[in-house]
């Protein structure tokens, strides 16, 4: 996880302003891809990528990429079912072909 996020922080489209940081934590399986900075007089602040792995799923928390880190997981060679689309509620997740991840409640 951390090679995917460390290559998606390296192609992320920069400005002065700000910059793009990496959050890992490998003790609690989190994994983040943040912006940071200002613009003007503006705080300028948000999440790119959040990731968490979960009872061995992928739980993909928030996705702000254009190609959809779901999509490149399973181009990796991921089955579908070890991703968890977790921005979606879990009645949604249902009707998706990727994982639901019942067995965990976060």
């Amino acid at each position: 996880m951390i090679c995917i996020i460390a290559e998606r922080a390296a192609r992320q489209r920069t400005a002065p302003e700000y910059e793009v940081q990496t959050v890992f934590d490998t003790q609690q399986d989190y994994y983040q891809l943040l912006y940071v900075g200002w613009r003007g007089n503006k705080r300028d602040f948000g999440c790119i990528l959040h990731i968490d792995i979960k009872g061995g799923k992928i739980w993909i928390q928030h996705d702000g990429t254009e190609e959809g880190i779901a999509n490149r997981l399973v181009k990796m060679g991921v089955p579908k079912q070890d991703i968890v689309l977790a921005f979606h509620e879990p009645e949604v997740r249902q009707l998706t072909d990727f994982g639901t991840g019942d067995a965990i409640t976060h």
